[in-house]
């Protein structure tokens, strides 16, 4: 019985995560040109990568966790592969948007919310 409710209610589940994901990684990128944009008419400098990093660093852990609930429903290996290697890359990524993230917030003053970039 719960493994029927688990097959019946998962998929929903980690499509709503991976859309939370998805709406991150949106409304942060517009966030971020909006800041761009915002640093062109007005002549002073905004932390566009930083604010465009987390968004992508936070959107990309929903989506990890999606892809994890995701190993619940597995019923091959070669899924297990493909899945493996889904969550490898992301995780990749996730660590190279953290190690870029640091580096800008070193280059960055204590306060970075503008004239610094």
């Amino acid at each position: 019985m719960l493994e029927h409710l688990i097959e019946a209610w998962l998929p929903e589940v980690y499509a709503t995560i991976e859309i939370f994901g998805i709406i991150v990684i949106a409304f942060g990128s517009i966030k971020a040109f909006a800041l761009y944009f915002a640093s062109l008419l007005q002549k002073k400098r905004y932390p566009i990568k930083i604010e465009l990093a987390n968004a992508l660093a936070l959107g990309l852990e929903f989506k990890m966790g999606a892809e994890i609930l995701k190993t619940v429903l597995i019923h091959e290996m070669s899924e297990i592969y493909v899945l493996g290697a889904i969550i490898l890359l992301r995780a990749i990524l996730t660590m190279l948007i953290h190690f870029e993230l640091k580096a800008e917030e070193k280059h960055s003053p204590e306060d970075a919310n503008v004239n610094n970039y």
